[in-house]
């Protein structure tokens, strides 16, 4: 199973960006995935995340209204749309995929998930 980020950079704040995250290896169109980041020196902490089925998204406050979820599942691909960036959204950025079916990913870093080697974003001011 392969799990790949694509889509970080660097760009100025209010700049948008487009996460994608590739899956190979399991039938994504079953799978609860979302988007992890971790910012120097912080925990990993749950950024937003999509059930298997596309009909439910969660974002952390910080990014509400601001960030995009979705997945495309004929092309086994995650998106996470980012706009008007900011420097606080400087961080790595980690694709997760649930290990189990039919299930929302778990908003614990440790939990059960097959974690990708991340995008990194810079945000300057």
């Amino acid at each position: 199973l392969q799990v790949v980020e694509s889509g970080g950079g660097l760009v100025q704040a209010g700049e948008s960006l487009r996460l994608s995250c590739t899956v190979s290896g399991l039938e994504f169109n079953k799978y609860g995935m979302g988007w992890f980041r971790q910012a120097p020196g912080k925990e990993r902490e749950i950024t937003s995340s999509i059930n298997w089925s596309g009909t439910s998204t969660y974002y952390t406050d910080s990014v509400k209204g601001r960030f995009t979820i979705s997945k495309d599942n004929a092309k086994s691909t995650l998106y996470l749309e980012m706009n008007r960036l900011k420097p606080e959204d400087t961080a790595m950025y980690y694709c997760a995929a649930s290990k189990f079916p039919y299930s929302g990913v778990s908003h614990s870093p440790s939990g059960p998930s097959y974690f990708g080697q991340g995008t990194q974003v810079t945000v300057s001011s």
